[in-house]
């Protein structure tokens, strides 16, 4: 079970960018907590973060025939990219669309997401443990078994 982390923009900064929204925990600290958890599922990881839309399809094209699902954060350009949602279409790649916070509870332009419509679903609200209930999420895609 291969499972594809990406992260799209400012996530880099997380620890230190509104913590009050997003937490205080690092991308590192994040990758950590989902590598452990990982390989308690029996799951391998793939953990990427860039600012840039292109590098975000490119990873989304590369997952066919290497990821059983891609689980992606794509941070502001959920609301804004329609590149990321052909993307996902395109490759027949189960996806998991993931949020720190409650995009649903925040501002008005932050309740349209561009790539809800192409993946298995949608976490979002739950800081850190989005990403654990993900990688949960994907392995039970493709009927693994789950460790808690």
């Amino acid at each position: 079970m291969n499972v594809h982390f990406l992260n799209g923009p400012n996530l880099n900064l997380l620890g230190q960018r509104e913590p009050e929204i997003y937490g205080k925990a690092t991308l590192a600290d994040i990758e950590k907590l989902v590598r452990e958890h990982a390989t308690r599922c029996g799951a391998s990881i793939e953990f990427k973060q860039s600012n840039s839309e292109g590098d975000l399809v490119s990873w989304i094209q590369q997952a066919k025939g290497v990821a059983d699902v891609i689980v992606i954060n794509a941070a502001a350009y959920t609301h804004t990219s329609v590149a990321l949602r052909d993307a996902i279409s395109a490759t027949g790649v189960p996806a998991i669309e993931i949020h720190l916070s409650n995009i649903h509870a925040r501002e008005e332009f932050r309740h349209h997401s561009f790539i809800a419509a192409v993946c298995r679903g949608q976490i979002c609200g739950f800081g850190v443990n989005s990403y654990i209930l993900a990688l949960d999420a994907a392995v039970s895609v493709k009927g693994g078994n789950k460790v808690v």
